[in-house]
């Protein structure tokens, strides 16, 4: 659980919207699109990732091959400048054919060095290739590749989320529930509340559409399941907010009179000196936020 500690009131995130998953299974997008899919800032290796009809194409030109690489087979390659003939950098590159990629279309990954200067250049080298007549190669927008990933029915909406909650995890819980989240766990629930009231509202359209020949009481054997399905709504509703408040973390504030211990209090939560501590009144006057990870 997240802690943080303020000098003001607390303030709570409210709830996301969830949508099952999408039937599209081949893509409509004609863009090839490109974009830095490691963390920004110097590291040993970045990760370029490249979606669309044209990922091939950007590995032929890149690479100076004369066919693409095996499918999901990391090869040593020289990034080469589609124009200016200049060596970017030493890669590894891989190559994921539709459907089996992140995004359900053709997808090649870059790992480059990671510094600003090979990722700069690695994406301008991209930005020259040449696609095919009628197509283009731009950078991708923020979250592209995700809704791609959607719209061609590889994720659905709980998925999408759990996988944006798992990037910004802190904690161990976080972790947790992000990945059981990106497995299906709230799909399967929904899935299986939306095939019983499937089954209850065709049972009761029957009934209404051939009640000269149907016993009304007919109706009385959907109830059980109605009910049951009502029952575990209202039980996963209220779970206190478990989900919520192991996502966005507790906010607590911290107030009092002056020289109170607030500071004090603060500084021994956080095990350092966030906080001036000083007899004198007044001495703490900006809003001072803390982060703590008390047992995941």
């Amino acid at each position: 659980m997240r802690i943080y500690g303020f000098c003001s009131s607390a303030l709570w995130k409210g709830g996301k919207t969830k949508i099952r998953r999408s039937h599209v299974t081949m893509s409509t997008y004609s863009d090839t699109i490109y974009a830095l899919s490691s963390g920004v800032g110097r590291a040993g290796v970045a990760v370029v990732r490249v979606s669309g009809a044209d990922a091939g194409t950007c590995l032929l030109q890149l690479c100076s091959l004369e066919k693409l690489p095996a499918a999901r087979k990391a090869t040593l390659r020289t990034v080469i400048h589609p124009k200016a003939k200049e060596v970017v950098d030493e890669a590894l590159v891989l190559y994921f054919p539709q459907p089996r990629s992140f995004t359900g279309e053709d997808v090649a990954e870059l790992h480059v060095h990671g510094s600003y200067a090979v990722v700069k250049s690695t994406l301008e080298a991209l930005s020259a290739v040449d696609p095919e007549q009628g197509r283009r190669i731009r950078p991708a927008e923020r979250g592209e590749f995700t809704r791609r990933a959607f719209e061609n029915g590889r994720m659905d909406l709980t998925e999408v989320e759990g996988l944006a909650d798992l990037i910004a995890s802190e904690t161990t819980e976080q972790r947790k529930q992000a990945l059981k989240q990106m497995s299906g766990h709230l799909r399967q629930y929904y899935e299986t509340w939306r095939e019983q009231v499937k089954s209850c509202l065709a049972f009761a359209e029957a009934v209404i559409d051939f009640g000269e020949d149907v016993d009304e009481s007919a109706l009385l054997e959907i109830l059980p399941t109605a009910a049951q399905v009502l029952a575990e709504m209202k039980t996963h509703l209220e779970d206190g907010r478990r989900g919520e408040i192991v996502r966005s973390g507790v906010k607590l504030a911290i107030i009092g009179p002056p020289n109170a211990g607030k500071s004090s209090l603060l500084n021994e939560l956080a095990r350092r000196p966030a906080a001036i501590v000083s007899p004198l009144a007044g001495t703490t006057r900006d809003v001072i936020q803390v982060n703590l990870d008390l047992g995941g």
